[in-house]
């Protein structure tokens, strides 16, 4: 059997100070997975869509280990909130909020992001 390739014309875009940016078409996330994005001052961000397709962002920078992975981690959910865990020390960051679960003195920037 063969399955016909998701399409959409709906575009992933991160809300920046002034405007929106996109990042991407929607049907090149995968579910339950993350992307890195550049964004034009040569921050990361890490973008999630879920399995039940809301859409997360977050810096792509782990402040603990310092390296730009968060959007190669585990993704999950505690306590019903959604959360990536980093792959370097495993700790774990809210994907609505950006805060650490394992360390609340510590998180990460979350961005608004929508499908238009």
């Amino acid at each position: 059997m063969t399955l016909a390739p998701e399409t959409t014309d709906l575009k992933v875009q991160l809300q920046l100070t002034d405007s929106w940016f996109t990042v991407c078409d929607l049907n090149q996330l995968t579910p339950g997975r993350g992307v890195a994005v550049l964004l034009p001052d040569g921050r990361q961000v890490a973008v999630f869509r879920d399995r039940t397709d809301r859409l997360y962002a977050i810096d792509n920078r782990d402040p603990f280990g310092g390296a730009a992975v968060l959007s190669r981690g585990l993704t999950g959910t505690h306590q019903g909130r959604p959360f990536v865990a980093s792959p370097l020390l495993k700790q774990r960051f809210d994907l609505e909020t950006g805060a650490c679960l394992d360390d609340e003195a510590v998180g990460v920037a979350a961005y608004e992001v929508r499908a238009a």
